[in-house]
């Protein structure tokens, strides 16, 4: 298989995603499907880092980029559409490449959410969550914003990276939960070799204990 194959689309509900697959250079033990932020792309830095630390642990990684991101829109789409194009592809790639290997889903942001409310539709065997926005900025007291239920709700072990000083607040602590704080905000960008060390130890430990 090739370092940087080409992208595939694979057909969904609510129109065509795009996969950027990065294979491990190693034995494959696993395999971390990430997605993007809300109006951000595969190719932010905090993904890339998590997709080095993934692959030197043995993963195969799989970048998805959601089909109104392909279809050029900014904007995302519904909640329930995303959720749904994220388990169609999901089902694809185990039927075509993943097979009965663990796999670990997330994603910054949106795309953490994302892999939070579906983790368990998905067979996750744990979520990743790179600057998760616990509620909107400036809306901290408002607890009908909060989007915590939807990390409570998953039943697997689940890391969050999230910036100290991030406006959408900082996750708590909870049952299976790990969280790593870092300088600065919602970008993640301050410490991305901090960042690379604490996926990939979180990864190694995870699936050598086949938690």
């Amino acid at each position: 298989m090739a370092a940087n194959p080409d992208p595939i689309e694979i057909e969904t509900s609510h129109g065509p995603a795009r996969v950027h697959s990065r294979p491990t250079a190693s034995d494959r033990i696993g395999a971390l499907i990430l997605g993007h932020g809300a109006g951000g792309g595969v190719g932010a830095p905090d993904l890339l880092a998590a997709t080095s630390a993934a692959r030197a642990a043995g993963l195969d990684v799989h970048l998805v980029e959601q089909p109104y991101r392909v279809a050029g829109r900014r904007a995302p789409a519904p909640a329930a559409q995303l959720d749904t194009a994220w388990l169609e592809v999901l089902a694809q790639l185990r039927r075509e490449s993943l097979g009965e290997a663990p796999v670990v889903v997330g994603g910054r942001s949106s795309g953490a959410r994302v892999a939070c409310r579906t983790a368990a539709d998905g067979g996750a065997r744990a979520v990743l969550c790179l600057a998760f926005p616990l509620h909107p900025p400036g809306r901290a007291g408002d607890p009908t914003k909060s989007r915590l239920p939807e990390l409570d709700a998953v039943s697997v072990p689940v890391l969050i990276v999230q910036g100290e000083r991030d406006p959408f607040g900082m996750p708590p602590a909870g049952p299976g939960r790990t969280i790593v704080t870092q300088p600065g905000d919602h970008s993640l960008k301050r410490d991305l070799p901090g960042l690379r060390s604490a996926v990939g130890q979180w990864l190694g430990e995870l699936l050598r204990n086949g938690t």
